[in-house]
């Protein structure tokens, strides 16, 4: 039995989490963190990972960027794996979470969806088939609340095409003050913001006379949750180092 703490246990990914391990035979929640605790949850709630009093396989995290020390800390201390599923980490922080896979297994991606890093190695089929004769943009959608932009995942989709090219692509995030033509070395990335829009990105391949779109609709945090659990059942007694959601969708 694989055994998991929650950080973030009341948020709306932690419940989430447990409701996807609830319904698992393989794997339970031994404890959760969070400074918000009504008694609610059937397991133990503490309001710091180092106070967790159980022993634990893997930690699933979907709390907030400032407290990646006090987790990577644990992680390293316990040598408990870790799946970092909280977005929005400055390049200084995951400057942190690389060194830190030194001392102990960490999975970390920008987006735990199945599908949307299946749509990575879809775009990066697409660039190696349709090399530099098309314009690529990004374009990403969330709810009206998300802080940052463009997303992490959207990111992510950039980084992944950038890497299929021989030279590094430039990311061009804002056209407005500027009067001229597009340049063929660019990936522009827009963000709409609105309503609550769980999260849709689209890439959009331009072409002479001819566009291609791959695109992936997220319609309820339940697909972030089950990769995150699906990320600590293949984390569960792995080696240090960092991993990402490559060797679960192998």
């Amino acid at each position: 039995m694989i055994k998991v703490i929650i950080t973030g246990a009341y948020g709306m990914m932690g419940k989430n989490i447990f409701s996807v391990i609830n319904n698992k035979e393989n794997i339970e929640v031994v404890a959760g963190v969070d400074k918000f605790n009504d008694g609610s949850l059937p397991f133990p709630v503490y309001d710091k990972l180092s106070n967790v009093e159980e022993k634990a396989d893997v930690v699933i995290d979907f709390s907030n960027p400032a407290l990646l020390d006090d987790l990577l800390s644990y992680a390293k201390e316990t040598k408990t794996a870790l799946v970092i599923g909280t977005t929005g980490f400055d390049e200084e922080q995951k400057a942190k979470i690389k060194e830190a896979s030194k001392e102990c297994p960490i999975f970390f991606t920008y987006n735990m969806s199945l599908g949307i890093n299946l749509l990575v190695n879809l775009a990066k089929k697409a660039v190696q088939v349709l090399g530099d004769d098309f314009d690529i943009e990004i374009i990403e959608a969330h709810h009206n609340q998300k802080i940052d932009a463009p997303s992490g995942t959207a990111l992510m989709l950039a980084d992944a095409i950038s890497e299929e090219f021989d030279k590094p692509k430039k990311y061009e995030y804002d056209r407005h003050s500027k009067r001229e033509k597009r340049t063929k070395d660019e990936i522009g990335l827009h963000a709409v913001r609105g309503g609550t829009i769980v999260g849709e990105h689209q890439i959009l391949f331009a072409g002479r006379d001819e566009n291609i779109t791959l695109s992936h609709s997220a319609r309820s945090k339940e697909v972030f949750a089950v990769g995150a659990v699906n990320a600590a059942i293949f984390m569960a007694g792995k080696e240090n180092g960092l991993y990402d959601m490559s060797g679960v969708i192998e």
